[in-house]
């Protein structure tokens, strides 16, 4: 095995589903458990001005998108899953993830902007 980019890049791959697993199950233990609506469907910093109607669908994207972090996580450390299979689900469930949240909560804000014209 020779170490170059590519191999690098496989690396900060794999770490970087700990800390992304972790915050997207925070997230929705926050929102499920918790009822704190203060991180769903933001944009700019910024919750929709009823973040409880949007709360289920954000729970549900934190929730599958963290448990397939950790189904990677867990395939690669016991071998269950070969390179092409785990780095195309870390991938797919990263992308997936993004694309739901930017949905959401432009979805959430979209009232709002068309209220202000």
């Amino acid at each position: 095995m020779v170490f170059d980019a590519s191999l690098a890049i496989i690396w900060i791959l794999f770490l970087a589903l700990f800390p992304m697993a972790f915050i997207w199950l925070r997230r929705a233990w926050r929102i499920a458990v918790k009822r704190d609506f203060s991180e769903v469907a933001l944009r700019h910093g910024e919750p929709p001005p009823q973040p409880e109607r949007y709360a289920l669908i954000a729970f549900t994207v934190n929730l599958i998108g963290g448990l397939l972090a950790v189904t990677t996580i867990v395939g690669v450390l016991t071998a269950s899953f070969d390179f092409d299979t785990w780095n195309a689900l870390a991938g797919i469930t990263i992308w997936c993830k993004i694309f739901a949240d930017f949905a959401v909560s432009r979805h959430a804000h979209w009232r709002l902007g068309r209220n202000n014209q």
